[in-house]
């Protein structure tokens, strides 16, 4: 799939997360907006473009639901933030708000290979720990 912009991730991701990670679960425009801090409109003109590449199903004045490819990329994006965001907290000891705010700008640029590598180096140490 053609990579997206930076914004378009984040509208997929928030639209994932506000619905619990469930695809038949709608998000309204509102929330969404709240959610990523931007105009309806602005939710509305990206709601179009991710329904153009079949991301999302949008309706106007309707809930918008995520399609089995926006969910796919939505859980790919929610995950390495998450993956980064432990990271950072639990390796390298930076505090929550400063992890979430960079995971939120490293996910989009980050390989699906440094993520593992990430989470195989946690794993490795949680069960180093365990051993002793």
């Amino acid at each position: 799939m053609k990579k997206l912009s930076f914004t378009m991730e984040n509208y997929l991701e928030a639209i994932y997360e506000l619905s619990g990670g469930n695809s038949s679960s709608g998000v309204r425009v509102s929330d969404i907006s709240e959610r990523l801090g931007v105009t309806k409109a602005s939710v509305n003109s990206a709601m179009s473009t991710l329904a153009e590449k079949g991301l999302v199903i949008n309706e106007k004045y309707k809930e918008v639901f995520l399609t089995p490819a926006g969910l796919e990329r939505a859980k790919l994006t929610s995950k390495k933030h998450r993956v980064i965001q432990k990271f950072f907290t639990d390796i390298l000891k930076i505090d929550e708000e400063t992890a979430d705010k960079d995971a939120c700008s490293i996910e989009h640029v980050i390989s699906g290979d440094s993520v593992r590598a990430m989470e195989e180096y946690m794993e490795a140490k949680k069960k180093a720990s365990k051993e002793r």
